[in-house]
């Protein structure tokens, strides 16, 4: 098995008193998109920075194609491509002059560059504008600029951080058509995002990050799984009986089920988290319970198996809160 194309191992970042990002450990396999899955503040841009060397780390090791970050920043970061969440383009010069500006900071030069230039604007779909200005482009296609630029000097590694903010949906899919495309070429992805739906298409492995750190990484069939049939959340009133969350856990399609009395906010009442094993048949077998034991429902929530209902259980909080 080959060596890992990134490893980080504890990886830190404090600014002053507060700890963004809390001991982030992972391996990236060559030819692997990998992603980082968590809402905003989770601290995936702060990761992103430390794992390019845009910003130094706290405490922790970044190893890039066996090269220790630190030691050997130049020689690391030609293996990288970075694609920012801000746009990094001149408004006013086409795509095509913005390309061939970039990769002349990536030392290219002469056919070797307009050759480069003409494979990128092919990869992101814009060879049919490349000559028009960008500050004309829809939001989506500064997008695809922004991700050719970083493609200009054929990275091994490529970092995508939330690439698909603000874009329409053909945009969107012209986007994740190049990651796809990339990636059967052999190229590693570590791609941020908190759509749900971007990772389960585009990634072979997730981490998910919570308030600076890893609360589970696999594929993502494996953390869908991991939830079993799915999770209702049911609100019932402060009258129900103690032993209610007991009685429902007895039912055969039921994994678990559990009672917060501080749940929701302002409430009287409480809330039962049912883990199943079948959605269906443990959802109307537990209303047959309620019905008999004539506890009052206030609220019901179920959350069918994906990543996000994944995120919602291990956090408590929804992706995009």
């Amino acid at each position: 098995m080959s060596e890992p194309i990134l490893i980080s191992q504890d990886l830190k970042k404090s600014f002053g008193e507060i700890e963004a990002v809390k001991g982030i450990s992972l391996q990236v396999a060559r030819g692997e998109v990998f992603g980082l899955l968590g809402p905003n503040g989770a601290g995936k841009t702060t990761t992103i920075s430390m794992l390019t060397g845009l910003l130094e780390p706290s405490g922790g090791q970044i190893t890039v194609d066996g090269l220790d970050l630190k030691s050997h920043t130049n020689e690391v970061k030609a293996k990288m491509g970075l694609v920012p969440q801000e746009m990094a383009l001149y408004m006013s010069l086409s795509a095509r002059q913005n390309l061939m500006f970039f990769g002349r900071i990536y030392g290219l030069k002469g056919k070797e560059l307009r050759q480069r230039v003409d494979e990128v604007l092919e990869m992101t779909g814009l060879t049919d504008r490349a000559d028009d200005p960008v500050g004309d482009y829809s939001g989506g296609m500064k997008r695809r600029v922004n991700i050719g630029a970083g493609l200009l000097h054929k990275p091994q590694l490529l970092f995508l951080d939330e690439p698909t903010v603000g874009v329409d949906p053909q945009s969107r899919n012209a986007i994740f058509e190049s990651v796809e495309a990339l990636n059967r070429a052999g190229m590693s992805v570590i791609y941020t995002t908190h759509y749900m739906e971007e990772a389960q298409r585009l990634c072979q492995r997730v981490a998910i990050v919570d308030e600076g750190r890893i609360i589970a990484q696999d594929t993502p069939t494996a953390l869908i799984r991991s939830l079993g049939g799915g999770v209702v959340l049911l609100g019932v009133s402060a009258s129900a009986p103690e032993d209610l969350a007991e009685r429902i856990a007895q039912v055969p399609a039921v994994k678990s089920a559990t009672r917060s009395d501080t749940y929701p906010a302002g409430s009287t009442g409480g809330q039962l988290k049912i883990e199943t094993q079948r959605l269906q048949e443990a959802l109307m077998q537990t209303l047959d319970i309620t019905n008999q034991l004539d506890v009052r429902i206030t609220s019901l929530e179920i959350l069918e198996p994906n990543l996000e209902s994944v995120f919602l259980h291990l956090t408590g909080k929804k992706l995009r809160q």
